[in-house]
């Protein structure tokens, strides 16, 4: 592949970046079976509360519009990386960590609330299957909470290189996974479930 993007620009880049895309597969097939899982669980609720009981627009709406800003935010990073600037890049990578925890904290209030209201982890099969996959997601993303940081110290302390572009890079697929992830469960739980 021939590019001038500096995260493409050694072999053991590129190579780094195709063995992220293979991790990406196996992620897509741990997805794809909480998925799987939930959709073949989502009514057995046993004597615990469905969807439609349970979920409320608001929160969703306010983590998607997070987490979507988010991936936009990283993508500005990864720009102002390829254009050599630090300060920006460092700015947005700053600004899609802060994000990520603004997610991560409506989510925990969200589990928070479930729990109150009768819909823990062992009450059905149903909220069994929901929060393992919310919390799936939610653990992948404080992952990329802490991975973003150390990006983000040590883009600070070496600068814009092709080892640091690379793992930049590389965290950009993840955060973009993540919000493709989401997505799919705005769309395919709560939404669906709220109907």
């Amino acid at each position: 592949m021939k590019t001038n993007s500096l995260e493409y620009s050694t072999e053991q880049n590129r190579l780094k970046i195709l063995g992220f895309w293979i991790f990406l597969g196996a992620e897509i097939a741990l997805f794809g079976t909480l998925f799987a899982t939930y959709f073949t669980l989502v009514n057995r609720t046993g004597s615990g509360p469905a969807g439609s009981e349970i979920f409320e627009l608001t929160p969703v709406l306010i983590e998607t519009f997070v987490l979507l800003t988010s991936s936009f935010m990283i993508g500005l990073a990864v720009n102002a990386m390829r254009l050599g600037n630090k300060k920006a890049t460092i700015t947005f990578i700053t600004i899609t960590l802060l994000l990520g925890l603004t997610f991560l904290g409506v989510e925990i209030s969200e589990f928070v609330h479930y729990v109150h209201i009768g819909a823990g982890i062992t009450v059905s099969a149903f909220t069994s299957s929901l929060l393992t996959l919310l919390g799936t997601h939610g653990a992948h993303v404080t992952l990329g909470a802490f991975w973003g940081l150390a990006i983000l110290m040590q883009i600070g302390k070496r600068g814009i290189t092709a080892e640091t572009s690379n793992k930049a890079f590389i965290f950009s697929l993840y955060w973009h996974f993540l919000d493709v992830v989401w997505i799919f469960i705005f769309s395919f739980v709560y939404l669906k479930g709220m109907m």
